[in-house]
């Protein structure tokens, strides 16, 4: 089933997610239903908080990029009670979008790499080490769950004068 999405100025989405203390068949359902509302929209990622959720739990998907240059679609991974390990003093910067800010994109810059630890829907624990896009789509979907949002990435001047434009985007 589609989940509505939580827009910018809901209170949802500046709130600190709740940890997950066990995986069960209502879990699992929101997990399908998040998968599918992300395919719905065409997103690489959704979090907990953005289909109304307040808990440690998002889904991520960014495209690979093959050896002839071509990018093709990912798969689906799931990251309950995620955690940043280590993060690379080497940097990277790429223009971000956001589900629950249709139509706005930022450059947002973030290590480059960065050890995470998180559990999978089977209640495995789990360590990996993520570079490039793949975990600038993790730490995008990781700040959701502390109530962070691409435009807090900015000085409070910039976000002042893009409030009124994405409180309008927001809305739709």
């Amino acid at each position: 089933m589609k989940l509505n999405l939580a827009y910018y100025s809901d209170p949802v989405l500046r709130k600190k997610s709740e940890r997950i203390e066990g995986i069960d068949d209502e879990l699992r359902k929101l997990v399908d239903d998040m998968i599918e509302t992300m395919n719905a929209v065409d997103g690489i990622g959704l979090a907990a908080p953005q289909v109304h959720r307040s808990i440690r739990l998002f889904i991520a998907c960014p495209p690979v990029q093959k050896p002839n240059g071509k990018w093709e679609p990912g798969r689906v991974r799931v990251y309950i009670n995620p955690e940043i390990l280590e993060s690379s003093q080497e940097m990277q910067t790429f223009s971000e979008g956001c589900l629950s800010i249709p139509n706005f994109y930022m450059k947002v810059t973030r290590p480059y790499k960065i050890k995470i630890k998180a559990c999978d829907l089977y209640g495995t624990i789990f360590e990996e080490t993520l570079s490039g896009f793949p975990a600038t789509n993790f730490m995008h979907e990781f700040d959701h769950l502390n109530g962070i949002l691409i435009v807090d990435h900015y000085s409070e001047e910039e976000r002042k004068s893009l409030e009124q434009l994405l409180r309008l985007e927001g809305s739709n």
